[in-house]
């Protein structure tokens, strides 16, 4: 483990207001590259690290991610499914939904999304994703959240690209033929 993420995690550790002087720095101190947690980077999980180890995180996230440039707020959003906040994340996650930045709405349809959004917020969310070109595998809960509702917009939003002589996405056909069956 590198030096600087073990010190910091005992900082935080001892106390969480620390995070607000450490997070934006992990880029720099663990780097930024692929991790080996697919879609993830090395400082996505150094900053989720943090999260997790730090008592009460909960009550830093909202300024770490209001202050936070993208990839601090994308670890925000992938820590809430590790940060014990009940439905107090859901304003990030709604907040992140709003842009138009896909690493930000990929990492808000995680699993603290599958959750603890509302079916009607959960399936704008997989739609905003599918819109955005952002591949539905990447969309958390969508085997155990998908109702008739979120295939009757799948199928309007598939109506629509093929009467615009447009393709559907790929992954998006398995969801339709899947509830004919």
């Amino acid at each position: 483990m590198n030096a600087w993420l073990e010190k910091a995690l005992h900082d935080v550790a001892h106390d969480a207001s620390v995070l607000r002087t450490l997070f934006p720095g992990v880029g720099r101190r663990v780097g930024r590259g692929p991790s080996e947690t697919p879609g993830w980077t090395v400082d996505d999980v150094a900053r989720v690290r943090l999260l997790q180890a730090a008592p009460d995180a909960a009550a830093e996230l909202p300024d770490l991610y209001r202050y936070g440039d993208a990839a601090e707020k994308r670890a925000v959003l992938r820590g809430l499914s590790v940060v014990d906040t009940g439905d107090a994340g859901l304003d990030l996650v709604a907040d992140a939904l709003r842009t138009n930045d896909p690493r930000l709405v990929t990492a808000a349809m995680g699993e603290y999304a599958a959750t603890h959004l509302a079916d009607s917020a959960y399936r704008h969310g997989v739609l905003k994703c599918v819109f955005m070109g952002i591949p539905l595998a990447e969309v958390a809960g969508l085997d155990r959240r998908t109702d008739e509702e979120l295939v009757r917009m799948m199928r309007s939003f598939a109506a629509e690209r093929t009467a615009a002589g447009r393709d559907v996405p790929a992954d998006l056909l398995p969801l339709l033929t899947e509830q004919d069956a």
